[in-house]
């Protein structure tokens, strides 16, 4: 990654990197990993999962692709389905992507606190979009093989 990336980056660029420094592709992270994708943006993957731990709910995520960030002030996700709009709060304020070994491609690890009410919501409909909004960027997905309906 060249100084004037990093620099952007670490100043709050709206774009993650220069997307034509790097040739990786949405069907090439979804081949090199072997779990389904719950959505997908531009230059971004989500894979997802919900969880209990004590009683609590989270939705966990990672995204795998050119967004970068390190964070200390949280993210939000917005999700929106058949008749209904969630706004989740990052469980951490602290979070930050991690390199691969693909130039341009990263992981980045966040879970979302949820209600047990919200999370049959997200498990039982049909999601339209999730939007990750993070610092100065906001990432569009589009939800994939949910079929499920309510």
């Amino acid at each position: 990654m060249s100084f004037f990336t990093k620099l952007k980056s670490a100043l709050g660029n709206s774009k993650p990197i220069d997307t034509a420094s790097s040739s990786d592709t949405i069907e090439a992270i979804t081949s090199d990993i072997e779990h389904e994708p719950f959505a997908i943006a531009e230059h971004n993957v989500m894979y997802s999962g919900l969880n209990e731990l004590g009683g609590y709910y989270f939705f966990q995520t990672v995204i795998v692709g050119n967004f970068q960030v390190k964070t200390k002030k949280g993210g939000q996700l917005i999700i929106r389905g058949e008749n209904f709009e969630l706004t989740l709060a990052s469980d951490s304020v602290e979070f930050e992507s991690d390199p691969t070994d693909v130039k341009g491609r990263s992981i980045t690890k966040i879970d979302f606190q949820i209600e047990e009410d919200d999370a049959a919501k997200i498990t039982n409909s049909k999601l339209d979009d999730l939007v990750l909004k993070c610092k100065k960027y906001e990432i569009r997905f589009s939800a994939i093989n949910n079929d499920k309906k309510t």
